[in-house]
């Protein structure tokens, strides 16, 4: 018999948007939280910018809307813009309360930066690791709450609905779990269940984001029938650190917010080129421009300057850049930082309203997983930590008004792993996810041709009936789930930049370099999508 577990609320994911919904739910209902690896080992932690939000006196609601739909290249949605950004203070003012240690200038005031695309300074941030603050004290306060239980090293393989057992009236009633110490399948039943693995950078060879950043909520949420949108919209980061030992190390925007000035190899600037905002253009322009110059140049990197500030100010804003860099060699008081871009945030996901309520009832989709309409063609800085924090808070007030309905009893059967083996070819496995990680940033990267896209959409093709043959005959484990999820997402990426005939913000094609006249979603539907019919 498989372990069986019952809850109000399942929460897949541990970051800002997992945890902060668990919190806000814990007062009223029993709640699990599951992590893939470590809590500490998802992408809030690596965050270092901040959170966006109108906190001084000078700026304003209607400017930070304003340069939220500039930069979504006036595809992000209106209501959803004004929904996340009126709902700013209000959950920054909670986390103070919860505890995060904000950067102040002095007790009563709050050091605010500025970065790309952001018309005023807006961020509020903890130094250079704000995603750590944040993290580190929405554990604790998890971790002291009776009503939450965490699961770490527990793997989200599928979602379990009543149409998939084949049951009347579709709702999503639970998951089932790979639990990694055991190496069996638990069902986690639960009333509601809420998505909340972040995005899918990891489907790019190089990426700021962590090992776990597979699209798992998007891959699942799609298998059991809702739809996605603005797939093709992912953000490369233009300035990840450039150096063998460094894996995934960011530099953060807001160094170019202090005055950090883009160099080529011979010192000379060059942004002022491309933008007339200089290295404070939004970051697809910036990544663009600097695959162009690294492209035109023949070279591995450019170099970012923040030299110009003394020793004492980037060790106070920036001490986790600084010595990191130290560690590697680099002393970033006197030199400039090697920078190559790398893929950072997926704009698209799960087609979600504005309660992060999906296609399927009993479903929610919160985070990055989510497809809010909020960051359109290309999301503004520091806005995705904010979307976290305001929509875990409007999914569980809409999540708690339901808790009156009475509780799903429908029976769940145990995982069947009867007809399965334990694989001798893990090769494949790795084989495959390198495959796909190179041809995703070959052929679906920064710039784009439809010639690129038509090879990419082969190439997957082929692939996930590969992994679709490998997963139904050997033992699941935590690197096949996510490579299963990885074709999945990679394939929506794909489908979603061909049927995108045109340039927009983040989808940049040289076969379609002009934006057509009226800005469309991109929305996918699977073929299982009957959820209106029950």
């Amino acid at each position: 018999m498989a372990t069986h577990h019952h809850y109000d609320a399942l929460i897949i994911g541990s970051g800002a948007a997992g945890l902060s919904m668990a919190l806000h739910l814990a007062p009223d209902a029993k709640v699990a939280v599951l992590s893939k690896r470590e809590l500490t080992s998802g992408s809030t932690w690596l965050a270092q910018g901040g959170i966006a939000a109108v906190l001084d006196t000078t700026d304003s609601t209607q400017a930070h809307i304003q340069d939220t739909m500039v930069a979504g290249g006036q595809l992000s949605h209106q209501d959803a813009v004004e929904f996340t950004i009126n709902n700013g203070k209000a959950n920054i003012e909670w986390l103070i309360e919860q505890g995060v240690a904000f950067t102040q200038y002095n007790a009563d005031d709050y050091h605010l930066t500025k970065e790309g695309g952001h018309s005023h300074r807006r961020i509020i941030h903890s130094a250079d690791a704000t995603g750590r603050a944040l993290q580190q004290t929405l554990i604790e306060k998890a971790r002291s709450c009776a009503n939450i239980d965490l699961f770490e090293h527990h793997i989200a393989v599928d979602l379990i609905t009543r149409r998939k057992l084949r049951l009347p009236h579709n709702r999503c009633i639970g998951a089932y779990v790979l639990n990694e110490a055991t190496g069996h399948v638990e069902v986690f039943q639960a009333r509601n269940v809420i998505l909340a693995t972040g995005g899918a950078s990891k489907a790019y060879l190089y990426t700021s984001n962590s090992d776990g950043a597979t699209g798992d909520g998007i891959a699942m949420a799609w298998r059991a029938g809702c739809r996605v949108g603005n797939m093709e919209f992912n953000q490369f980061h233009p300035t990840c650190l450039y150096h063998p030992q460094a894996k995934s190390f960011l530099i953060s925007e807001a160094v170019r917010g202090e005055g950090g000035k883009l160099l080529l190899p011979d010192g000379s600037r060059f942004m002022q080129h491309f933008d007339s905002r200089a290295e404070l253009a939004p970051r697809d322009i910036v990544a663009r421009a600097i695959d162009h110059e690294m492209k035109r140049l023949g070279c591995d990197c450019l170099y970012l300057d923040i030299s110009h500030q003394s020793k004492a100010f980037i060790k106070e804003h920036f001490p986790t850049i600084y010595d990191r860099c130290a560690e590697l060699g680099i002393n970033i008081a006197k030199d400039p930082i090697p920078v190559v871009p790398a893929a950072h945030y997926t704009c698209g996901g799960v087609v979600t309203d504005l309660q992060g309520r999906t296609d399927i009832p009993g479903l929610y989709a919160i985070g990055e997983t989510s497809f809010t309409g909020l960051h359109g063609a290309n999301r503004l800085a520091s806005n995705s930590l904010l979307e976290c924090l305001v929509y875990a808070r409007s999914a569980s007030d809409n999540l708690l008004s339901s808790l009156v309905e009475p509780v799903d009893q429908a029976l769940i059967p145990d995982w069947d792993e009867s007809q399965v083996t334990n694989s001798d070819e893990d090769v494949v496995i790795s084989h495959n996810w390198e495959e796909i990680r190179r041809f995703m940033w070959d052929y679906v990267g920064i710039v784009r041709t439809t010639k690129r896209l038509q090879r990419a959409k082969h190439r997957i093709e082929l692939l996930q009936q590969e992994i679709g043959e490998y997963y139904s005959n050997y033992k699941i484990s935590n690197d096949l789930l996510e490579l299963r999820n990885l074709a999945v997402v990679a394939d929506l990426i794909i489908r979603s930049a061909m049927q995108r005939q045109e340039s927009r913000g983040l989808h940049y094609t040289l076969d379609f370099p002009d934006e057509n006249p009226e800005a469309l979603d991109t929305i996918l539907t699977p073929e299982n999508f009957s959820w209106l019919k029950g």
